[in-house]
């Protein structure tokens, strides 16, 4: 396996917030909250809307997430993450072939893919994404055609799997995930965690993504102590 093909000086950050809402007061809401709160990577998430709302949306978040010094992710398209100017895009297993995405958008670009599985991982790498989203944990409300779920066994196999084959590249999870998970996923060997309903459907978002932002905080220092 050729390690070469991730660029590993890349920023990929270990909490990452999945909007998931088509709502532009409550999303710019939401979004603000939590770069306020120090998330520095704003997953851009919407299904089923018109192109025109999607683009409308994502620069009113790109504007946001420039304020506060965020990294803006579009979810599945790279067409409008190459019109909104956002640095990265997260590709879905029915979306464009991550090398056809490389392609278009440049070396320079944060390109992650998503995976279910050890074999998905190893196509995800070979055609050189920047990091994985590997999931669901759990069942989710916040995604249609979910994958099977993993659970903490099904990650710690895969992971397992990874470093045997000297696979180094971040690997996120994601689906359902809540603050009492991340020690559990972090110990296991995953690089970080994407979160959706836990920070965005909060009553309170600042508060919430501080938790986790703390939690993986407090997992850094006790590994460097």
């Amino acid at each position: 396996m050729n390690t070469t093909q991730h660029k590993l000086n890349k920023s990929i950050s270990r909490l990452q917030f999945i909007t998931d809402s088509d709502n532009a007061e409550i999303l710019n809401s939401t979004v603000e909250s939590a770069c306020r709160a120090g998330v520095d990577w704003i997953q851009f998430r919407l299904k089923n809307v018109p192109a025109e709302k999607m683009i409308i949306l994502a620069c009113e978040i790109k504007k946001i997430c420039d304020r506060y010094c965020a990294k803006l992710i579009i979810n599945d398209s790279v067409e409008l993450a190459s019109v909104v100017g956002s640095v990265g895009v997260h590709l879905g297993k029915e979306d464009m072939d991550v090398a056809n995405a490389r392609k278009i958008l440049g070396e320079k670009f944060l390109i992650g893919g998503t995976a279910n599985t050890y074999e998905d991982i190893v196509k995800l790498y070979c055609k050189g994404a920047d990091y994985i989203g590997l999931g669901p944990l759990r069942l989710t409300a916040t995604k249609a055609k979910l994958s099977p779920v993993l659970g903490l066994k099904g990650y710690e196999n895969i992971i397992k799997r990874c470093n045997h084959e000297n696979i180094k590249i971040p690997i996120v999870a994601i689906g359902g995930i809540v603050p009492n998970d991340v020690d559990e996923l972090l110990n296991l060997g995953l690089y970080g965690i994407a979160v959706s309903s836990s920070i965005g459907k909060s009553n309170d978002v600042v508060s919430s993504a501080r938790e986790f932002l703390e939690i993986i905080e407090n997992h850094k220092n006790k590994i460097t102590v």
